[in-house]
């Protein structure tokens, strides 16, 4: 069906008059607008459903949201028959957010679902956390994430507290597929929604603390900037290094209230070096050791630390993931392994955590880009103890209590580390240093490319065809002798034509392996309009004193191959 037949279907009494006027409008003069917002349906991706907010079936809005939930609620009670259903919603600090949770909340109690509703924002995590403290068979977060200000989005947690996976993610598809728009029920029985805050705020905070405390010595003087990028982590993170003993702790306070426009950032995502400029600044003012943001959600984090030389650095989310890993491993290692730990990452971070991991004999396991595919390792080997595992893309997640990426942990850990080693006379980079020592110096790289709208996906499909088609043979003169295409789940090994199963669910990302021990990976973006490249590369280190050398080689390695494959 056609965009602009699909867009007259919006013009019945099953919608509103303010709906059914902004669609004449966009059908009498916006062809454009029109088609972009009602050419397909929206989707869930790695991270649940994201979109723009407006009218449309491609489109945040009232009746997309709605539909989501009538199909949630129908496979709800088929999963869960003759039980009562409970279900938690949480909700960010963008624009519509709190208005959307309440009609999502609306839905389920038309359908007789209890439902826990979080009285105002509060972090992803705490949410993830929630579902299982209160037994609940599902959990929505109304968020999307570090996406810019015009995006909204929805995802959904299975009991388990960990975003859903195969097969439940594709069978509430089906369900939502199998709702006409006059199906929704939007009339509450208002008795089944509950309004939650201190009470989770607490046990939360308590879990946070319990996991990420290692007692680090002198707390109070460690000098830390915080950023919140006016999202929902200022009414956690505070809170909870306060509790854990950090006392001088320096707010960026023109961001600290929760504003959805995000207005002194271009991008709300500590992954962008601009979005913490405000608070390096602070941080020089008052000399600060460390410097932590977060994105809207709470479930990101971005941090800097002083090098060497005392300069204020970013690190990326390799560099984060790598610390925490060994940080807890060296402090599990000190209680005594089991023998039944594991840690995890994803297929596009650094090799440099199974090196940690074979350093301390404890079992490496990974899995797909998303948080969702650590926390499905968790529940399918519930014999084994997860210490803790990440991914590049700036996220962490400590021990089990949460089943998502968690900023409000990961914040509290990574002072932890930064402590620790201030009071041995050192710091969070220079034991970083120590590290690629121990264990090899990997260096990362990132390239996102934006691609909008129709004719962006039609590009970004074209290049995955290309790479596809006309595989490379040669990366910067290394050969390629592994090719894991994880769309076919083969791995191809060219110099010897051999070919493997791969383990993995099926996924669009394409991974090129060199005999140099470099690594190319193509992966179009499942939340955002992007196809992303990575780029790693690693060397041995003997001493501290060869660090500046080898990271200009490694840095002047994946320039010459970014240049190679015309991505700069």
């Amino acid at each position: 069906m056609k965009s602009i037949e699909i867009a007259k279907t919006w013009l019945s009494d099953t919608f509103d008059a303010e709906t059914r006027t902004r669609v004449q409008e966009l059908i009498n003069g916006n062809p454009d607008e029109l088609n972009e917002a009602f050419h397909k349906n929206l989707e869930f991706g790695t991270g649940g459903m994201r979109g723009i907010m407006g009218i449309g079936t491609n489109r945040i809005n009232k009746y997309t949201l709605g539909k989501n939930t009538q199909g949630l609620s129908n496979y709800l009670k088929q999963c869960f028959p003759n039980q009562e259903i409970r279900v938690a919603i949480a909700h960010d600090c963008r624009n519509n957010s709190k208005k959307f949770a309440k009609v999502v909340a609306d839905v389920f109690a038309a359908n007789g679902i209890k439902v826990f509703l979080f009285s105002d924002l509060r972090p992803t995590p705490e949410l993830s956390f929630t579902v299982r403290y209160l037994k609940c068979q599902a959990g929505i977060v109304l968020t999307a994430s570090h996406n810019p200000p015009e995006y909204n989005g929805y995802k959904v947690y299975w009991e388990d507290g960990g975003q859903t996976v195969p097969p439940e993610d594709g069978d509430i598809m089906k369900a939502i597929d199998a709702i006409d728009f006059k199906d929704i029920k939007f009339n509450a029985n208002e008795s089944l929604i509950n309004y939650i805050d201190k009470d989770l705020d607490k046990a939360f905070a308590d879990a946070s603390i319990a996991h990420a405390d290692f007692k680090a010595p002198q707390k109070d003087k460690l000098k830390i900037v915080f950023t919140s990028l006016h999202g929902t982590s200022i009414t956690m993170v505070p809170e909870v290094l306060k509790r854990a003993g950090y006392t001088n702790v320096h707010i960026v306070e023109e961001q600290a209230v929760p504003d959805g426009n995000f207005p002194t950032v271009k991008s709300p995502n500590p992954e962008e070096p601009e979005a913490l400029t405000i608070a390096l600044k602070k941080a020089e003012e008052l000399n600060a050791d460390i410097v932590i943001g977060t994105d809207p959600d709470c479930d990101r984090i971005g941090i800097a630390v002083r090098d060497l030389s005392g300069k204020m650095v970013l690190l990326n989310g390799n560099q984060t993931m790598v610390m925490m890993t060994d940080f807890l491993l060296q402090h599990q290692s000190q209680k005594g392994f089991k023998g039944n730990e594991f840690v995890a990452s994803t297929i596009v971070s650094t090799p440099m955590v199974k090196a940690i991991a074979d350093a301390y004999k404890v079992e490496y396991k990974e899995g797909l880009t998303g948080f969702k595919w650590i926390a499905k390792m968790i529940k399918d080997f519930p014999e084994l103890t997860f210490i803790g595992g990440g991914e590049e893309s700036f996220g962490y997640m400590v021990s089990d209590f949460v089943r998502d990426k968690d900023a409000v942990t990961a914040t509290l850990l990574a002072c932890e580390i930064a402590a620790t080693a201030k009071a041995k006379d050192s710091s969070f980079y220079k034991e970083m240093l120590k590290a690629y020592v121990k264990y090899g110096f990997y260096k990362e790289y990132l390239i996102s490319l934006v691609k909008k709208g129709i004719s962006g996906s039609e590009e970004i499909a074209q290049m995955m065809k290309n790479l596809r088609e006309n595989p490379l043979k040669e990366i910067n003169g290394e050969k390629v002798t592994l090719i894991c295409d994880y769309q076919t789940s083969k791995a191809h090994h060219p110099l010897t034509g051999k070919v493997e199963e791969i383990k993995v669910p099926k996924s669009n990302v394409l991974i090129y392996h060199t005999d140099k021990g470099t690594r190319v990976a193509a992966r179009p973006s499942g939340t955002e309009p992007k196809i992303k490249f990575y780029f790693s590369a690693n060397t041995a280190l003997k001493s501290l004193d060869e660090f500046p050398t080898a990271e200009k080689e490694l840095d002047a390695k994946i320039k010459a191959i970014t240049e190679e494959l015309k991505l700069k």
